[in-house]
């Protein structure tokens, strides 16, 4: 059995690919008839099943539902053919070969059922490529004519994969083929849109949804407020939340599990913590994915106390902490700078039986990393291999930045070496994480090679490469230097943030230049930058005398009073 987002128990396998309810068809008088968003139902087939072409029959597709169990990782059960196809498919990267080989299937209800099976379950394991080559040969090659399961896998797929036009074009497709949209079909091609940054088609879609009378459904909420997110769009997010409950369509546990994780994320525990508390009073109940969200909430702020008491929360309420449980309480500790403390956690999930997944180690690495305890990182790293899992760029990573802390320069050089070798193409937190282990350790002429490599070669650079050259440039006192690369960030389509201002600052306050600051700070505010605790800490070390004090706390004063929330409830 698995579990929707609702919290319902659905069958697994076929038996839950039932045949969904679809939006009710348009009537025609409707003044948006010829909308390319919203189906009119003219003339579309009432039944919405697949048919062969060449009349062999009626083959029933029983439905995948768009944020059902399937999401959250229940996975159909598969025939022993289906699983021969999967396998193949996974191993079969040419379109060509792997239309060729499906062509060899009979044109069956069971081979329409094993091909859906495969798809789904190649959307769960989010092989987007496989989904696109299955379903595409459903709708293009095959005698089938797919129904709205195949066509929604289709948006769902490109929207994934960040190709919004290819969602559109199925979507139109799907209504010239005379087939009835869903809720799903809707929510999908939002998504698609709003991963894209494409927020006024989106809204297009909500708008007309609204004039035809199909108001938005809690399906098609989540779905805009999940794109919003991974388009990190997280304001617009808010507002849609909001917008939702004005609209009187009352979020779900998936609602508020996916805010919980907005503010987590943007380390708001106290606001992720608020969302909780309307949860509860909405009598929404929290499953083990919020409870989760919430203690990673705590842990990004390093409150290992109040992840804690969700975590008990959590297994009062009936839960069994899962490994995604687990790791979100040693991520806690962790953070609050108590390796030890994720050590015991590490122990406790394995004694309650619950095995430790690579992210478990990776966080173990990185817990004593912080804690500068590099030989236990080292040690935690090597356990990885030794348990039969290959380590990733993260671990890699982790384990680099345990060392770079600790200033073992040639230890650094050995994990890039050793991840070229292993076929890690290093990318540029690692190369980031190189340049800073130079300059801190004085080798300026290496730094500058690294800075080169990445400019020049296959490498990207963002705002933190400068910053880190910005920042090690301005402690060492070569202001020439940090001017030359701040006056470049235009050139490079980037702009200053509020760690490249500071770092800037830095480098005067140290010298005690409090007019420069001052002129600097004016520079900043006026390019639309606002300053945070780090920067008034900056300014304040740059005044001599009282007065100077008095002046950069008036200004850091009123500019905090006007300061507004970054998601304002």
């Amino acid at each position: 059995m698995g579990i929707n987002d609702d919290g319902i128990k659905v069958r697994a396998g076929r038996a839950l690919r039932r045949h969904e309810s679809r939006i009710p068809i348009l009537k025609p008088i409707l003044s948006i008839s010829h909308s390319p968003f919203i189906d009119t139902g003219r003339e579309l087939q009432a039944s919405g099943l697949p048919f062969l072409n060449e009349g062999s029959g009626a083959l029933r597709g029983r439905g995948w539902k768009y944020g059902s169990g399937f999401v959250d990782g229940v996975f159909p059960v598969l025939s022993p053919r289906a699983q021969e196809i999967l396998k193949f498919l996974q191993k079969e990267c040419d379109v060509s070969k792997t239309w060729a080989s499906l062509d060899t299937l009979t044109p069956t209800h069971s081979s329409w059922d094993d091909l859906i099976d495969v798809a789904i379950q190649l959307r769960c394991s989010k092989h987007w490529d496989s989904v696109v080559s299955v379903c595409e040969w459903l709708l293009y090659k095959s005698s089938f004519k797919p129904d709205i399961i195949c066509y929604n896998l289709l948006i769902d797929a490109f929207g994934q994969k960040s190709q919004h036009k290819k969602a559109e074009s199925i979507y139109l497709k799907l209504l010239e083929d005379r087939c009835v949209p869903t809720d799903d079909t809707y929510a999908l091609l939002i998504s698609a849109y709003s991963m894209s940054g494409l927020l006024h088609k989106a809204e297009a879609v909500f708008a007309e949804m609204r004039r035809s009378g199909v108001p938005p459904s809690v399906v098609v909420y989540n779905s805009y407020i999940d794109g919003l997110m991974k388009g990190r769009n997280t304001q617009k997010a808010v507002e849609t939340f909001q917008k939702m409950k004005k609209d009187q369509c009352q979020p779900t546990t998936t609602t508020y599990t996916m805010m919980i994780n907005l503010y987590g994320k943007a380390n708001q525990s106290s606001m992720a913590l608020k969302i909780f508390h309307e949860m509860k009073s909405q009598r929404c109940k929290a499953n083990i994915c919020t409870y989760t969200a919430l203690v990673n909430a705590f842990a990004r702020d390093g409150l290992c106390e109040k992840a804690e008491e969700v975590f008990e929360e959590l297994q009062e309420a009936g839960h069994e902490p899962d490994v995604y449980a687990y790791n979100a309480l040693m991520e806690a500790y962790s953070r609050a700078g108590f390796p030890h403390g994720s050590a015991e956690i590490f122990s406790l999930m394995q004694h309650m039986g619950c095995e430790p997944d690579r992210a478990s180690y990776n966080i173990m690495v990185d817990a004593y990393g912080r804690a500068g305890l590099h030989e236990d990182a080292e040690t935690m790293f090597e356990e990885i291999k030794r348990k039969g899992m290959t380590p990733t760029m993260k671990s890699h990573m982790l384990l680099l930045t345990a060392h770079s802390k600790n200033g073992n320069l040639q230890k650094c050089e050995e994990i890039v070496n050793q991840m070229h070798k292993s076929g890690l193409k290093p990318d540029t937190f690692v190369l980031n994480c190189m340049l800073n282990t130079y300059g801190r350790m004085g080798h300026f002429e290496k730094m500058e090679e690294v800075l080169s490599a990445m400019e020049n070669g296959p490498y990207d650079t963002d705002i933190s490469t400068y910053n880190i050259m910005i920042n090690i440039y301005g402690r060492a006192g070569f202001l020439d230097r940090m001017e030359e690369i701040f006056q470049s960030l235009p050139g490079k389509n980037l702009e200053p943030d509020v760690v490249t201002w500071t770092s800037r600052l830095g480098a005067y306050s140290r010298k005690k230049q409090y007019q420069k600051c001052i002129e600097i700070f004016e520079e900043m505010v006026d390019a639309g930058c606002y300053p945070d605790g780090g920067t008034a800490r900056v300014l304040l070390s740059a005044c001599s005398n009282d007065d100077q004090i008095e002046q950069v706390t008036t200004v850091i004063r009123t500019m905090h009073k006007e300061t507004k929330t970054m998601f304002p409830m």
